[in-house]
């Protein structure tokens, strides 16, 4: 039976709405989120083809916060995120509570076997971070059934850990992954922005100007020098560490000690300015 909301429904619990998606016959689109939702966010969700039911959801998951105070101070800001989601045009909106997606406890976690992109740039520094991420996307994948998942490329390691995960679990739903989205400094944009100060929001550009120059210096140095020089040059612009800036195999994250105008790779950065830790990425 078809079955296109007239406006945007919420649903706060699972039985309900998978009872409402179980009565159409449309394929599922969905863009699981964590809210402080941005124009990144709504790009996800303006691909899913309009003849689909296009699902968000908003959830701030604990499983996957190695840094209690990140946890904490994770903004939140549901009713903007509500408005925006309207005016994008998104059929449903899935909002559950902790104690609905975890009612036997947020510690209740399956291991998931994510071999060495769990061991390597996020995975080194958030240990434990991708099991959760897995924990709760196979939860929402199981309750939504998507056809066709959709996330953002400045989270590259974490598309890559959600692809191995749909072939663990089997999930027949379709990763499709979307360019990132910058402001007009250049700067990617992330819900974790709003919490830079001024001052910290100026020097945050510095992050992407840097990556450009590593593109650019490709093949006049080696990656491992590259990544040393780039890293200086955050630490001279206001970022007080960093955790890594390297160059990596786009297909499964080996790090390279050499590149070549053919190699199909990514360049990756980590580093913190003031309490808040920007990531990024950047394709040669």
């Amino acid at each position: 039976m078809p079955f296109k909301p007239l406006k945007m429904i919420i649903f706060r619990t699972i039985k309900p709405l998978q009872n409402r998606l179980g009565r159409s016959t449309e394929k599922i689109s969905f863009v699981p989120t964590m809210g402080a939702l941005h124009d990144g966010h709504i790009s996800l969700l303006k691909m899913a083809p309009k003849d689909t039911i296009r699902v968000c959801s908003i959830f701030v998951n604990p499983t996957q916060f190695n840094d209690p105070s990140d946890y904490q101070h994770y903004p939140v800001t549901i009713e903007k995120d509500i408005e925006k989601l309207t005016e994008a045009g998104v059929d449903i909106l899935f909002l559950p509570s902790v104690e609905e997606m975890y009612p036997e406890g947020p510690t209740h976690k399956e291991h998931y076997d994510l071999g060495d992109l769990e061991s390597v740039f996020e995975g080194e520094f958030r240990p434990g971070h991708y099991q959760g991420v897995c924990q709760v996307v196979d939860k929402l994948l199981s309750i939504v059934r998507p056809d066709t998942l959709f996330m953002g490329q400045k989270d590259y390691q974490q598309c890559m850990v959600i692809r191995r995960l749909l072939e663990l679990k089997k999930h027949p739903t379709e990763l499709v992954m979307g360019p990132t989205l910058r402001e007009t400094d250049g700067l990617a944009m992330s819900s974790r922005n709003v919490r830079l100060t001024p001052d910290e929001r100026q020097q945050a550009v510095s992050i992407w100007k840097t990556l450009q120059w590593f593109r650019e210096n490709l093949g006049k140095y080696s990656p491992a020098d590259l990544g040393k020089q780039a890293s200086e040059k955050l630490l001279s612009n206001g970022f007080h560490k960093v955790d890594y800036f390297t160059l990596a195999d786009a297909r499964n994250l080996t790090p390279l000690k050499e590149w070549t105008p053919d190699t199909e790779s990514v360049i990756l950065c980590a580093a913190f300015l003031g309490q808040v830790r920007l990531i990024d990425n950047l394709f040669p």
